[in-house]
């Protein structure tokens, strides 16, 4: 046994020397990104704020936070250009109600509210009656646990 004991020292000792080399874990990415795909969807940001959702054109991008995001026009894409934190929802894109939960869920696009000026997606109707019920609470909620993923 005392002629392991030296061996299981090593390997501790290299395994969190291995560990203090990992990269820090970042936020986490925009939902529906992997393999490329456009943030929300594809659908426009911008286009939330004028009440009438609308899917973006792949001839109008824009980056923000690590993601792609596609408008309907270029005027759109200009607008979340010059402010992207002011269009883009809130909590990464991950849905309101989850975030309030203190996990995340890919959202629905469709269901959504502007609340205060921000944007907030849900991922199902269920979740969005939930959300709905407390919005200043569940608001609250949702960004004291977002800033745990930052």
């Amino acid at each position: 046994m005392r002629a392991s004991m030296p061996r299981l020292l090593a390997l501790t000792l290299a395994a969190a020397v291995a560990g203090a080399a990992l990269p820090a874990l970042a936020a986490p990415a925009w939902p529906g990104t992997e393999a490329n795909a456009p943030a929300m969807g594809g659908w426009d940001p911008v286009s939330y704020f004028a009440g009438k959702p609308a899917m973006g054109d792949a001839a109008f991008t824009a980056n923000f936070d690590g993601a792609t995001f596609r408008f309907a026009n270029a005027a759109n894409r200009d607008a979340f250009a010059a402010a992207p934190a002011r269009y883009a929802p809130q909590f990464g894109g991950h849905c309101a109600w989850a975030a309030s939960q203190g996990r995340l869920s890919t959202p629905d696009p469709t269901l959504w509210k502007i609340v205060d000026g921000k944007l907030y997606l849900n991922c199902s109707a269920a979740a969005e009656k939930n959300w709905l019920a407390d919005v200043p609470g569940n608001i609250a909620k949702g960004v004291a646990f977002w800033a745990t993923q930052q």
